[in-house]
């Protein structure tokens, strides 16, 4: 199907001569581009949304809790609280090879912090330095608990961002300047700029992280412990041992084997698996929908064409007559419906990907973008490609008509 100057020639006068009908039949394939397009591109901010949820948490941890029993065993009442110690620690440590990281956690909410006249709230966390594989820090400003202020025993912390911003409005970087915690005070060594909405014991922005050993000896917690957080080590699924460790802090606490709200545990990697299958669903109905407007478009211009093809019978029949060859007719019929198919195509891309990018604007806030709301370049291709097949088969069954015109039939109907 060679497509030389005259032919595109008749075909943008054919087009024009037709403006309606063209613009009628190109409003239907637009209209499915760019619903798909614009789809495409809400569902990728959609998830970058989410996901910032989770930003910085580890997709294979659990999290290990007390709660009241709910069955009496071996003497002990139902409704008993108990409480999980460092022993639970280093047990579960030692019989569950599996684990790659098993850290405690020690708390205490509604802390004030001062700085001068000002005052930030928000809860304090003990934690040991492994805890940043459970969940990672965006250190902005400094550094994050080490092993060496574990060991002495430091009077040292990590602001979220939001105590930053309430304790030093001006801004800056704030280490070595001392905060005033429960009348004790603790020098400021690091700013986490971590903004997921999961995490353990209080959000990232609105936690004061201690060495663990400085809070328990603080706050005179003992050998008792808040939480658990424990990772798996790569490949293993937290599913497969989970009810191991279970089994351990039951037998040690003397909690029924059949209690599982006494021993309650979080397991993150089904909520990211959750996740994922949401997203999976959203972008299969994403493209189920685009796809069918699409077609449903490429539908409406094989009608049309068809119609225009019965209209210009005598047009057809006359250039038939002076010479035409039925390869050329169907060369100029089929690349009508492709380049309508096409530009109208291109159109809703284009549009989509304006109105796309007007959205990130209105998600960009100080500077910073939220969320891309963008038409990955390997789908606008695989549209692009597939606007171009859609035409072809869109303009297959009125050019194959149109090639079945005899000069003394269009005579005929003249």
């Amino acid at each position: 199907m060679r497509l030389d100057r005259d032919t595109f020639r008749e075909i943008l006068d054919s087009l024009l001569r037709n403006r309606s009908r063209s613009l009628l039949t190109g409003f239907g394939v637009f209209w499915g581009v760019f619903m798909l397009m614009l789809l495409v591109g809400g569902g990728q901010g959609l998830k970058q949304l989410l996901e910032k949820n989770f930003d910085g948490f580890a997709q294979n941890t659990c999290i290990v809790y007390p709660e009241q029993t709910s069955k009496a065993y071996k003497g002990y009442r139902k409704g008993r609280w108990w409480g999980m110690t460092e022993t639970d620690v280093d047990r579960v440590r030692a019989m569950v090879p599996e684990l790659e990281i098993v850290t405690p956690i020690i708390s205490r909410w509604g802390q004030t912090a001062v700085k001068g006249e000002n005052t930030a709230s928000g809860s304090m966390k003990g934690v040991k330095p492994e805890y940043v594989g459970v969940e990672t820090p965006k250190i902005r400003y400094g550094r994050y608990i080490n092993q060496m202020d574990l060991a002495d025993e430091k009077k040292v912390c990590v602001i979220g961002k939001r105590i930053y911003e309430q304790l030093f409005p001006e801004g800056g970087d704030p280490t070595g300047q001392r905060i005033a915690i429960s009348g004790i005070y603790y020098t400021v060594v690091g700013v986490d700029y971590n903004e997921g909405n999961m995490s353990v014991n209080g959000r990232a922005t609105e936690t004061i992280s201690v060495p663990y050993t400085t809070m328990r000896k603080a706050y005179n917690f003992g050998k008792r412990i808040g939480l658990l957080c424990v990772t798996a080590k790569p490949g293993v699924e937290m599913s497969s041992i989970i009810p191991r460790i279970r089994s351990i802090i039951q037998r040690a606490h003397s909690i029924s084997p059949d209690d599982n709200q006494a021993v309650q545990l979080i397991n993150t990697q089904l909520i990211f698996g959750i996740v994922d299958n949401l997203f999976k669903g959203i972008n299969f109905l994403i493209w189920l929908i685009g796809l069918g407007t699409l077609l449903a478009g490429a539908i409406g211009v094989s009608n049309i064409m068809m119609v225009s093809v019965r209209e210009r019978t005598v047009e057809i029949g006359i250039r038939r007559a002076i010479g035409a060859t039925p390869r050329q007719i169907l060369g100029q019929i089929m690349s009508e419906s492709v380049i309508l198919t096409v530009v109208a195509g291109m159109m809703g891309i284009v549009v989509s990907v304006g109105i796309l990018a007007v959205v990130e604007l209105a998600m960009t806030q100080d500077g910073v973008l939220k969320a891309a709301f963008q038409v990955p370049f390997g789908t606008a291709v695989t549209a692009a490609l597939l606007l171009t097949v859609l035409g072809v088969l869109a303009g297959l069954m009125p050019a194959v008509r149109a090639m079945g015109i005899k000069p003394v039939d269009a005579m005929r109907d003249e």
